[in-house]
């Protein structure tokens, strides 16, 4: 347990980012948390159409930051309310908004070559969620460990999926390679990050806290 654990009331060591940002002000009131959890899946499904359609020059092939935002809201919000978020934006995409990457939408889309790592957004973000719920994500390096163990999982459903339509060799050298150097700078990235957001929500809980004592 951090010391950052230690200084949170015994009820919430093991509360999300979001649990804790909101308990101050929502505990108590559970029509007001439910409209505040449908305000952070909508926000997060919005951060995930946006962050899919920015691409960074990198090498040796541009990223964007989807993967990123993906694994943060699992970490920051929790299994239930990151999967939650995560198959809120499939279904906008799915439905035919153009919230997938460049501008792509539909069902189709879903069940296309990249389908598999969609289907692999959900199923990591509900694993960094639980992750999330033990206490990893509040230091570096538990952080950066949840970020590998999501990636992993991300690349284990898009290469399996991808492989089904170019064979399990190209699935590698196209799917996979090529984003390992972006994968690695968005795992530090994380690992500055989310310590630095856990910081400020508990200082800010801690303010909500002594307001309503």
């Amino acid at each position: 347990m951090t010391d950052m654990d230690t200084q949170l009331p015994a009820n919430r060591r093991f509360a999300t980012l979001a649990d804790t940002a909101m308990a101050p002000r929502f505990a108590h009131d559970r029509m007001l948390s439910l409209m505040a959890q449908i305000v952070l899946v909508l926000a997060g499904s919005a951060l995930l159409a946006i962050s899919a359609q920015i691409s960074v020059p990198f090498y040796p092939v541009p990223v964007t930051g989807q993967t990123l935002v993906v694994l943060m809201i699992g970490m920051a919000y929790g299994s239930r309310l990151g999967a939650a978020t995560v198959m809120a934006y499939l279904v906008e995409g799915g439905m035919g908004l153009p919230v997938f990457a460049n501008g792509g939408a539909g069902w189709a889309y879903l069940l296309g070559p990249t389908g598999g790592y969609l289907t692999g957004f959900l199923v990591a973000a509900f694993i960094l969620g639980l992750l999330a719920e033990r206490g990893m994500g509040r230091n570096p390096i538990s952080t950066a460990l949840a970020m590998l163990v999501g990636t992993a999982v991300i690349y284990l459903f898009g290469a399996t999926w991808l492989s089904s339509f170019i064979g399990f060799d190209k699935a590698i050298a196209a799917g996979v390679l090529p984003f390992l150097y972006g994968d690695v700078a968005k795992l530090i990235v994380a690992a500055g990050l989310m310590p630095l957001a856990w910081r400020a929500v508990r200082a800010l809980a801690g303010k909500g806290d002594d307001a309503a004592g």
